[in-house]
């Protein structure tokens, strides 16, 4: 009953998953047209406030569990977000990184690789960050 359960949740995750694939690829013509407009904002120090164990420690010490658990999932979550806004601003900028790569400038052509290996790079950490962010926030004694 347990696997089967496992395997029904996996199959929509994965359905999730192809279906945002599918809209982000519609979507990607309308980006390059302007990909200004479509980069999204990522306050690095808010970022690093919501992720600091020592801001977790205060805040644990400082507030009863259940008030804790309740703005631990919050800031787990803005955090999600903030990693999903740049992964996201990654995948607009990986197609022009990816023209600039055949730059007749050796100069601009080794940057812009250097841009698409971060870029790809940043988005395999983000795959592998969000999850954790939400299992914490479902397990929060687990993770």
């Amino acid at each position: 009953m347990i696997v089967t359960l496992i395997l029904v949740v996996v199959a929509f995750l994965a359905l999730g998953f192809l279906v945002r694939l599918a809209k982000e690829h519609a979507c990607a013509s309308e980006v390059l047209e302007n990909p200004v407009e479509h980069l999204r904002t990522v306050d690095v120090e808010a970022f690093r406030n919501l992720v600091d164990p020592g801001k977790e420690k205060v805040l644990r010490a400082s507030l009863p569990p259940p008030e804790f658990r309740r703005i631990q999932r919050e800031r787990l979550r803005a955090a999600a977000q903030y990693i999903s806004c740049a992964a996201q601003n990654a995948a607009i900028i990986l197609p022009l990184a990816d023209a600039a790569r055949r730059s007749p400038d050796p100069a601009t052509a080794e940057t812009a690789e250097k841009l698409v290996d971060n870029a790809i790079r940043l988005r395999l950490y983000a795959i592998q960050v969000i999850p954790r962010l939400y299992l914490r926030m479902i397990l929060p004694a687990h993770a």
